[in-house]
């Protein structure tokens, strides 16, 4: 069976940047990210989910943490310069990045929002995010990933 180029490869692809391509078997439901990590056999440090917030002044901004983490909405909001920032509701994430919960990637969205990934990912010599689809996953370079969304890096989780 012939894997399916998702958008996120294509873009990859486009900029010539390597990624390694994984698929994991997976219900209708979106699973956790740690069950992702683990289905790919990866360390769950390694594996980042994307999420979208909305600062104060309304506009919207994507965090990249590592799937066992939790995102620090204060130290985000810092890192983009926003008085706060809130997590957008799920049922807007269709409309505004083109993903479904679950598949969400910062690559390829409708529109680049300024993205931040939490500093962590740069022990690793590579990471694992979305490859917009559930079941989906591209590996890649963190400089890549960062270089590709015009992204920083940031201290953007809560403490362990």
């Amino acid at each position: 069976m012939k894997e399916q180029k998702t958008n996120v490869m294509r873009v990859l692809e486009q900029k010539k940047i390597p990624y390694t391509a994984h698929t994991y078997d997976h219900g209708p439901e979106a699973v956790d990210g740690v069950t992702v990590a683990k289905m790919l056999g990866k360390d769950p440090g390694s594996v980042f989910k994307t999420l979208v917030t909305v600062g104060a002044s309304r506009q919207h901004y994507v965090f990249d943490i590592p799937v066992a983490r939790e995102l620090d909405l204060k130290k985000a909001a810092r890192a983009v310069g926003e008085k706060s920032i809130a997590m957008i509701h799920v049922s807007e994430l269709t409309a505004l990045t083109g993903y479904v919960r679950g598949g969400c990637s910062p690559i390829g969205m409708k529109k680049q929002f300024p993205t931040v990934l939490d500093e962590s990912a740069s022990a690793y010599q590579t990471i694992c995010v979305s490859a917009g689809k559930i079941g989906a996953q591209v590996e890649l370079a963190p400089e890549d990933l960062v270089r590709l969304v015009r992204g920083s890096l940031a201290d953007i989780t809560v403490e362990e």
